[in-house]
């Protein structure tokens, strides 16, 4: 399919204009010759209006938009309690005049006294936020669960007194909000066209999967050869993967489009998640200081620090061939490194 059809199926879609694109795509020299590959970075940090954009921006631009095209009041979502998604949804709904609420988990304890990272950037914007502890026992599916419960009888509450709700999943990871990154792909695509460079390798930090499924959506429908490498910041089951088929293929047809999506077009890796969501790791570490001294540009320790801690390994082990041209796609996050020390971890 031709970039103007696919552009053309998304403009038939309700969109709100909340991000800046195209994002920024060039070249880092100083990296590119420290790890003997030519690499590329993909701004999807500079996406929102506000400092703390990210890729749920892409995604947001669709679901508040059907949002909005529902009449929706309120639009709730969900995450752990440093949630990049949970923010960037508070910050659309303020521009577009919706109310949000938050139904948040806490992997690491908050001090309520002292907030932090993105919840504190929460409560500035004056999002209604429910912040659930883990119970003894607990693992943290079984909480996961919990919470979503609670927030779906929040909802049903709120529409039983004549108010609509609109429901985002965790991560924006619904048919609506991942051809955000169909558009994204193709976006990516034309810029790499218009320097003159064929994308070898696109590399990106995978949570919920949206981001993940869009791009494949994408690079399906136009036939981009490229190898997008997907890096797990979480453990997911067995039936993960085979769920992300589906969410692309079920995008596809919500845009009129073939479904053409199989799990052979998912490459996850979940090597680099260890030794847990929002717990820092060594290789991640790493990874953040290595952008910080040689480009003077900031990843996180959750997301972006570890999927980045993947591209280097990938080199350093052979997997991407020296001369390879690569792109990383930086999905934003930094505010973590204002978060809680346990986040953190040893970066200082």
């Amino acid at each position: 399919m031709e970039y103007g059809q696919v552009k053309g199926l998304l403009a038939k879609k309700p969109r709100a204009s909340l991000g800046f694109y195209p994002t920024p795509l060039y070249k880092l020299e100083r990296l590119s010759s420290y790890l003997g590959v030519n690499l590329y970075i993909k701004r999807e940090d500079f996406s929102g209006q506000s400092l703390f954009g990210g890729n749920k921006i892409r995604k947001l631009e669709y679901l508040i938009g059907d949002a909005k095209a529902q009449g929706a009041e309120y639009v709730f979502t969900y995450g752990a309690t440093q949630s990049n998604h949970a923010m960037q949804t508070v910050e659309a709904c303020r521009k577009e005049g919706l109310k949000p609420i938050l139904y948040l988990l806490a992997i690491v304890d908050p001090d309520e006294t002292d907030l932090k990272g993105n919840l504190l950037l929460d409560k500035i914007l004056g999002a209604e936020v429910h912040i659930i502890k883990m119970e003894a026992g607990e693992t943290e599916e079984e909480a996961y669960e919990r919470m979503y419960r609670l927030g779906k009888a929040h909802i049903a509450r709120l529409e039983a007194e004549g108010h609509r709700c609109y429901d985002v999943p965790m991560g924006g990871a619904s048919i609506v909000g991942t051809a955000g990154f169909i558009g994204g792909l193709v976006e990516l695509k034309e810029q790499m066209d218009q320097i003159g460079v064929h994308c070898d390798y696109l590399f990106h930090a995978n949570g919920t999967g949206g981001t993940m499924a869009g791009l494949a959506a994408g690079k399906k429908l136009i036939g981009a050869n490229m190898h997008i490498v997907s890096v797990d910041v979480t453990c997911h089951d067995a039936a993960y993967k085979a769920s992300r088929v589906q969410l692309g293929n079920d995008t596809l047809r919500w845009l009129g489009a073939e479904p053409v999506l199989t799990e052979d077009d998912l490459d996850i890796d979940p090597s680099y998640y260890l030794p847990g969501y929002e717990v820092p790791s060594k290789g991640g570490t790493e990874a953040i200081k290595l952008m910080a001294e040689q480009e003077g540009l900031l990843l996180d320790p959750v997301y972006s620090g570890k999927g980045f801690a993947g591209l280097i390994d990938y080199i350093r082990s052979g997997k991407v061939a020296p001369g390879s041209n690569v792109v990383f796609l930086h999905t934003g996050g930094a505010t973590a490194l204002f978060a809680e020390k346990e986040i953190l971890g040893e970066l200082y």
